[in-house]
């Protein structure tokens, strides 16, 4: 017998009921228990649904864990089990979005409810089902990272472009609100502000992503190695110098060089210093088309944000009433993306949400507390 059916054995009999009657608030906790851990494992289904592969047998590997769960509760609840039970909302929840979306904002979330496990705790959960509850944590971790690396630049971009505009923008309208200005030209300055960023953004994505690729072209080792090994002096062999520069040591880079030479027959890792060239038209038309991407994409991603301060004003809406509006729209602007952040990473939503409100609005408020000052000063 396994070491997990023996910790589970200690709690009840395989197969058999409880053999006290269990007490109605027992019972209630186990049917929940019961409806939790079928939604749980209808969740891991409709995920690997849309994986292939690894993935998807490690999803299907956890809904066989939570199957092994459901069963130690039906044994409990023996006669008691009755109808069905709905799960937590948390977990309809998880399982509206595995079904529709299949998004690696799912696997933070089980990440999450994982994590916050009862089981430890609870006297009719065994030490196994405990630790199940655990190692399941770090397993739907594994997967979420891989979902985050794969999201991690668009999402960086679009996070980081949208508050940008946000932020920046209900901070310029605010500050040349309280100078006084008219309201004509306090949404002139949020445009001009919006297009600026925008630009602003847009271009800078441009030039780092081209310059990176620039400077990552200018390290890739090409084959001048393979066409001048066979003229080069063996007395005074200038390869060994190669070799040693791309950090290898001295015994590897002497026994590459006589490969190289053709001293010795095996050429046996040709990574280490052969990395063929990709044709010209090729890599020029990759470099361009990423750098206009990103530009494009930071150029939207900042609009989108610094569009929402200046509505108000573009309704019609003037004076403070707009600015309570913009403030507004911008806060619930930011506890969206701030939410979005929390679940992407696997904690708070309300914490990372509330952070990035504060943050925006604090800024927003230093500029109308300096713009005030301003317009005391010159008038």
């Amino acid at each position: 017998m396994s070491q997990h059916a023996q910790s589970e054995s200690h709690a009840t009999p395989a197969g058999a009921a409880n053999p006290t009657q269990p007490s109605p608030s027992n019972i209630k906790r186990w049917r929940q228990y019961l409806a939790d851990e079928r939604a749980e494992a209808a969740v891991y289904r409709d995920l690997a649904q849309n994986r292939e592969g690894e993935e998807r047998s490690i999803l299907l590997a956890l809904a066989e864990a939570e199957g092994r769960h459901e069963a130690h509760w039906l044994a409990l609840l023996g006669d008691h089990a009755g109808k069905p039970k709905r799960a937590s909302a948390r977990s309809r929840f998880l399982g509206f979005l595995a079904r529709h979306f299949g998004s690696v904002f799912v696997l933070a979330l089980a990440q999450r409810a994982e994590g916050r496990s009862p089981y430890a705790k609870d006297p009719n959960a065994t030490a196994a089902m405990a630790a199940d509850e655990q190692i399941h944590e770090e397993v739907v971790r594994g997967l979420a990272t891989r979902g985050r690396n794969r999201l991690a630049g668009t999402f960086r971009a679009a996070v980081f472009g949208a508050n940008d505009g946000l932020v920046s923008n209900l901070s310029l309208v605010m500050g040349m609100a309280a100078s006084g200005v008219a309201s004509s030209v306090v949404l002139l300055s949020g445009i001009a502000g919006l297009l600026a960023g925008a630009m602003s953004m847009g271009a800078g994505e441009f030039i780092s992503v081209r310059s990176q690729r620039e400077l990552l072209a200018a390290t890739r080792p090409t084959q001048v190695t393979l066409a001048a090994a066979p003229q080069l002096d063996l007395e005074h062999n200038e390869l060994l110098l190669v070799y040693l520069a791309r950090g290898m040591s001295r015994e590897a880079a002497e026994h590459r060089v006589a490969e190289r030479m053709g001293l010795l027959p095996c050429d046996c890792d040709p990574s280490l210093s052969l990395q063929p060239d990709l044709p010209e038209e090729e890599d020029q038309h990759e470099a361009v088309g990423t750098a206009w991407g990103a530009a494009l994409s930071s150029f939207c991603f900042f609009a989108s944000g610094a569009i929402v301060p200046i509505l108000p004003f573009l309704f019609g809406l003037t004076g403070v009433a707009a600015l309570v509006v913009a403030g507004a729209l911008v806060g619930i602007a930011l506890l969206a993306t701030g939410a979005a952040v929390g679940l992407l990473s696997g904690t708070s939503p309300l914490t990372r949400g509330l952070r990035q409100l504060a943050i925006g609005l604090g800024a927003a408020a230093i500029t109308y507390l300096l713009g005030l000052l301003f317009g005391t000063a010159v008038g």
